[in-house]
């Protein structure tokens, strides 16, 4: 992901951030996948990874 990162333009940096889109994003959805993964080892197979961090303030 890095290479991505420090691949990108100026110009398409600010495009990236312009559209409202963000490196939060990206981390929020990691956790998602973390919390469904815990989630998952501890029996609840079927847990919304969306409600369990509704909580959050992204």
């Amino acid at each position: 992901m890095s290479e991505a990162i420090s691949s990108t333009t100026p110009q398409e940096t600010s495009e990236f951030v312009a559209a409202g889109s963000g490196i939060e994003t990206v981390a929020r959805e990691c956790i998602c996948d973390e919390f469904r993964f815990v989630a998952s080892a501890y029996g609840f197979t079927e847990a919304d990874a969306e409600e369990l961090t509704a909580g959050r303030d992204w």
